[in-house]
């Protein structure tokens, strides 16, 4: 089977997918009546066109942000073990969001997407200035990592055990949820994959170039540090808007580039855009399974990634155990 068949079957998967949510959750809808309300459009109808349909887009979107995100960090890193959230990305865009929601609950929600950017930037940048420091292994990065997300989590503890007259509306958020999201968000999260999708197929080469070190790199006609603090920027940015909108919705942002290394290699140019399909998979079922699983009861899709995720990340720790 070719690469490009591989790619057109995960397109084929993920429209399937997201079609089957258009009737999951605790209101059944027969083939033709979602049919009609597809076609007709209706502002009236609450239960496509202002509830599961924009949870679609917004579930593709985040995915999509989410699996790219993991793509780029680990390309740079070269480190089998990064992804968003356990490099403290995801934590860092939470702690900022949920300062936001906890501390000013009258801001307006278009102004999530640029602080939840700015708190990625930080993590990202407090990462940094640490792996400056202490030159660790590709495995002890990732401890750093996970020791970084640790301390932000406790921050986002303090805060909400400090303000807990608006818990529910951040731990809602903070588990990894679409309940609640509607059109309001989907130019966030889309405006976002439309600018950052074209960089990440341009740095798709320069990527595989990098691979080969940074010398060789420097040789063929790279700049492999403008390459790396290009790719993390665009990471950060697709991470944070992605948490911003749906919270942090673990471990997609690992499963997606391994599940396309498995199908695809190790060039980039492939896996760029097979990680963007896995990652919308993977958080359209989640999302699905979250609504489908005990209806009305709408479990966290954050949950649910992390069943798969978690023991995932303990096999790769395994597996990498000697770096």
């Amino acid at each position: 089977m070719t690469h490009q068949t591989k790619i057109v079957l995960l397109f084929g998967l993920l429209l399937i997918v997201a079609s089957t949510g258009l009737f999951v959750g605790a209101a059944s809808l027969s083939v033709s009546q979602v049919v009609e309300h597809l076609i007709t459009f209706s502002s009236d109808d609450f239960i496509i066109h202002q509830y599961r349909f924009p949870r679609m887009l917004l579930a593709i979107g985040v995915g999509a942000g989410l699996g790219l995100s993991g793509v780029l960090v680990q390309g740079v890193i070269r480190n089998p073990l990064a992804s968003p959230d356990l490099m403290g990305i995801s934590a860092g865009a939470g702690l900022a969001a949920t300062a936001s929601l906890v501390l000013f609950p009258n801001a307006p929600i278009s102004m999530l997407p640029l602080i939840a950017m700015f708190g990625g930037v930080f993590a990202a940048v407090l990462i940094a200035a640490l792996a400056w420091w202490t030159k660790p292994t590709p495995a002890k990065l990732a401890l750093i990592g996970i020791a970084v997300s640790a301390f932000l989590a406790s921050c986002i503890d303090f805060l909400l055990v400090t303000n807990p007259i608006e818990i529910n509306t951040a731990m809602v958020w903070l588990t990894g949820s679409l309940w609640g999201r509607n059109w309001q968000q989907v130019p966030f999260i889309w405006s976002a994959l439309l600018l950052l999708l074209p960089i990440a197929f341009w740095l798709a080469w320069r990527l595989d170039v990098m691979g080969l070190g940074e010398e060789s790199a420097t040789t063929l006609g790279t700049k492999p540090k403008q390459i790396q603090a290009f790719a993390l920027l665009a990471a950060v940015l697709l991470a944070s808007i992605s948490v911003s909108v749906a919270g942090t919705i673990s471990f997609v942002g690992l499963l997606a580039p391994h599940l396309a290394r498995l199908l695809f290699g190790h060039n980039h140019k492939l896996l760029v855009p097979s990680s963007a399909l896995l990652g919308a998979i993977l958080v359209t079922c989640a999302d699905g399974l979250a609504r489908g699983l005990q209806p009305p009861i709408e479990l966290p899709a954050g949950v649910l990634t992390s069943v798969i995720g978690a023991p995932y990340f303990i096999f790769l720790i395994y597996r990498y155990r000697g770096w």
